[in-house]
This record gives C-alpha cells, structure tokens and sequence, in this order.
C-alpha cells in the first residue's frame, strides 16, 4: 500500500479556545477541522460557499441569523454562503466544516 498519508490532525487537535485546522483544499473542496473548548465562541463569520457542519464530539449551539441549532455528536446541519453565523461551545467539541 504505497503513497496512502494517514494523518491525525483532528485526533490531537487540542480543545484551547478556538482551533482551526484545514483539512484539504483545492479548487473545488475545503474542509476545516474546528476545535472549541467548554465556552469558547468561533465569532461571527461567513463562509464564502455554501457549507456543511458535522459534529464528531461535543456539544455546540450554531447561530444563523435569527435561529439557533443544538448539535451534539455527530449530528449535521447545513448553512447558505454570505449569512453571517457563529458557533458556542457547551463543552469541549469538535466539528468539520465543509464547503
């Protein structure tokens, strides 16, 4: 099995605050590795295409416009390009974004 890369990025991505980890990213693809320890906030943003959120532990509220979203292990949701949102931690979570 030649030339498989294996990596553990979101493996020991640590729970300080705010991580962003990218993933992969070319033309037509980025996905983002999102880490938040218990409380931190990702501020308010927009994602420049539309995107996907995919929770792989934790527990995090998404706020997009009016309405918020209660996620927790891998649940999903998905939002617009150009809608300003953000994310909370209710304990030490991490999610992928994808877009």
């Amino acid at each position: 099995m030649e030339n498989i890369e294996i990596e553990n990025t979101i493996a020991i991505q640590a729970f300080e605050g705010l991580q962003v980890k990218q993933l992969v990213k070319n033309d037509s693809l980025e996905i983002l590795s999102i880490s938040l320890a218990k409380g931190a906030v990702f501020p308010p943003h927009e994602s420049p295409k539309d995107a996907h959120l995919i929770v792989l532990e934790g527990h995090i509220a998404f706020y997009i416009g009016k309405d918020a979203v209660v996620l927790k292990n891998q649940q999903k949701t998905s939002f617009p390009k150009q809608t300003e949102h953000w994310v909370e931690a209710f304990q030490d979570s991490k999610f992928l974004i994808i877009r």
